[in-house]
């Protein structure tokens, strides 16, 4: 090999490493944060409306995006499928069912609570579907992330955790994500995300639209704190963060990484208390710590010597 090809890929490598040490963080802050802009969000609009109005944004961004940097489009029509498929179930059905579920009265850490319990789902399942296995210590790790979503959940349930509608809404948007998680790392690992993000949004777009169409008024109050949470769920959140979710569910085993979501509930509820003034009790503070550590045990990679 020659040895400016072995440094151009020792290059990519570093910067490959890099990615995979900020995406965790990164993906962290920013799915945490959405949380409470969809709230915020859900205050100018129904909740399917506000939906299809961001996955169509999302939508206008991206297939410009993938033809300006030639992305690559999947040739083979399953390959096609299976990616349509994956935005059907990680969009529209994960997102609309969880907006639904904000809109049925659920709190912005209560809906995160309910899905902060997918690595354990995640975790059962999925050894038999993909063939990983699940060492102890990561069973331990998640054991106590299962028990840091626990306190904090006895927190809020001690302030109400919204209606029983929003909680099974909610709980339907747990099994998408699971499901979806678990769907692409099968049947479609690897795709292009620019243009695997075209595919998608434009499919859930047009999904939940109709859906929308159908069932709400489709009214908008565009007031400055709602366009401000419009464009950090198109910028930040869609594009952004799902692109991250799509490069650690290629780069990682889908047990580590949906560990993350671990931290997701402690997150959301830090954010609602800076941005919407949510008191966080010693009791959720405590689940934060230990959910954290949980997630620190499955995502820790021994060095080899």
């Amino acid at each position: 090999m020659a040895p400016h090809a072995h440094t151009a890929e020792t290059a990519t490598m570093n910067r490959a490493a890099r990615v995979d040490r900020l995406a965790p963080v990164l993906f962290l802050v920013f799915w945490s944060s959405g949380f409470v802009a969809a709230k915020i969000g859900l205050d100018g609009a129904p909740p399917l409306t506000l939906l299809a109005l961001r996955f169509t944004l999302v939508a206008a961004i991206l297939i410009p995006a993938s033809l300006l940097l030639r992305s690559q489009y999947p040739r083979d029509p399953q390959h096609f499928m299976h990616i349509a498929v994956t935005g059907l179930i990680m969009q529209a059905i994960y997102f609309g069912t969880s907006y639904v579920g904000f809109a049925a009265g659920g709190s912005a850490g209560g809906v995160a609570l309910i899905l902060g319990m997918q690595p354990i789902v995640t975790a059962c399942i999925v050894g038999p579907l993909l063939g990983e296995r699940v060492s102890p210590r990561h069973w331990l790790g998640l054991a106590l992330g299962f028990a840091g979503v626990v306190l904090v959940l006895t927190e809020k349930l001690q302030t109400g955790m919204g209606s029983p509608a929003g909680i099974a809404w909610t709980l339907v948007a747990l099994a998408a994500i699971t499901g979806g998680t678990l769907y692409q790392k099968r049947y479609c690992p690897s795709f292009d995300l620019v243009a695997g993000g075209a595919i998608q949004f434009t499919i859930a777009a047009i999904a939940i639209a109709l859906a929308a169409f159908l069932t709400e008024d489709m009214t908008i109050d565009w007031s400055p704190r709602f366009v401000w949470a419009l464009a950090y769920l198109v910028l930040i959140n869609s594009i952004i963060a799902i692109s991250l979710l799509s490069w650690m569910i290629r780069r990682g085993e889908a047990s580590k990484v949906t560990a993350l979501f671990f931290l997701v509930p402690p997150g959301a509820a830090l954010v609602a208390f800076l941005v919407l003034d949510e008191r966080l009790q010693t009791l959720a503070m405590l689940g934060m710590a230990t959910a954290a550590f949980g997630v620190a045990l499955v995502m820790h990679r021994p060095e080899r010597h």
